[in-house]
């Protein structure tokens, strides 16, 4: 895929703190002790200064700081300021980038159990990003992107069981991910024409309905509506030979069907280099493709390369100017 810069975007990206008890703050640190070794875009954290400093002597590292909130976690120890503490930088990136002052948010790993206990009643991050942005009562619908230099995938069902991504799949849900998928494709990476390739719902796409109807009845319509738009797809296809290397050389982004059916896949072929992209806010959001860690939290071996990762994105991204609006 085609990533290169457009224009050059001087303003930071705003880097959320996450679970403050998680791997989130270790790896802040460390990527923004090496900012200048690896040229790393400009950026900044949001948290607390003195609960940064501990963090930092915690791991053996010293770094300069300035006051933003309280926080007490300790490293693997979320306590009840951890949810406030995680959500509060979120809402404060968010207000950041549409104000103009931060080019992108990047955000940091989020301990959702530790926000359910606290009342948080959103799926996750990417849903609650969406919240953030409604505009008169209309919520964008987000779309959750893994990107890595070998693979880019997007479930069309996000954070659900698998009993419930089935129920919640439908022609129409297929076909408008996969509009927002193909305009960030054209808009913000580059790619004048993306190649789709759009995975099947059940073993073997479904093996001509003997193995289940939903690829006949869902995937191939929404695959037909979609190339009568014009744009270039692939599918239903076999999800479990879409991802070796001849497959992958056959299209710019991989359409699943559910969470695992996208996430395995590529945390397999690019688990330090994966960065998790929104696609359909009108911001630009990336995130490492990883959890909190709480065992290895304050241990310093936590691994700052996906971070790394997402802060270049985001980086990249910002280069080219955002659509004015997802499409329709």
């Amino acid at each position: 895929m085609n990533h290169e810069l457009r224009k050059v975007d001087t303003r930071p990206l705003a880097l959320t703190l996450g679970e403050p008890a998680g791997i989130g703050p270790d790896i802040a640190i460390k990527a923004w002790l090496r900012r200048e070794e690896l040229k790393l875009p400009a950026f900044y954290l949001l948290g607390d200064r003195n609960f940064l400093e501990r963090r930092a002597a915690a791991l053996g590292l010293h770094v300069r700081l300035a006051d933003v909130d309280a926080n007490t976690a300790e490293p693997g120890q979320p306590d009840a300021q951890s949810a406030q503490a995680a959500l509060s930088s979120i809402r404060q990136a968010v207000r950041d980038v549409r104000s103009g002052l931060a080019s992108a948010v990047v955000t940091n790993p989020i301990a959702k159990s530790v926000l359910y206990r606290a009342g948080f009643r959103h799926p996750g991050h990417t849903e609650y990003l969406a919240e953030l942005t409604a505009d008169k009562g209309q919520t964008p619908q987000p779309v959750m992107m893994l990107w890595s230099p070998v693979l880019a995938v997007v479930p069309v069902t996000i954070h659900a069981s698998l009993r419930e991504a089935i129920g919640r799949l439908s022609t129409e849900l297929i076909v408008s991910t996969a509009r927002i998928v193909a305009d960030a494709l054209k808009t913000r990476f580059g790619i004048p024409q993306p190649r789709l390739a759009v995975s099947g719902l059940n073993p073997h796409a479904g093996e001509e309905g003997t193995l289940g109807r939903e690829d006949e009845t869902i995937v191939a319509p929404a695959v037909d509506i979609l190339r009568a738009e014009g744009l270039t797809v692939k599918g239903p296809l076999p999800a479990d030979t879409m991802f070796h290397d001849a497959a992958r050389k056959n299209y710019d982004c991989a359409i699943c069907m559910y969470h695992d059916q996208a996430l395995i896949p590529i945390k397999t072929l690019a688990f330090d280099d994966a960065v998790n992209v929104t696609l359909g806010l009108p911001f630009i959001r990336t995130s490492p493709d990883h959890g909190t860690a709480f065992d290895i939290a304050g241990t310093g071996r936590a691994n700052p390369a996906s971070l790394i990762a997402a802060l270049r994105l985001a980086a990249r991204i910002a280069a080219t100017p955002a659509p004015a609006s997802a499409p329709p």
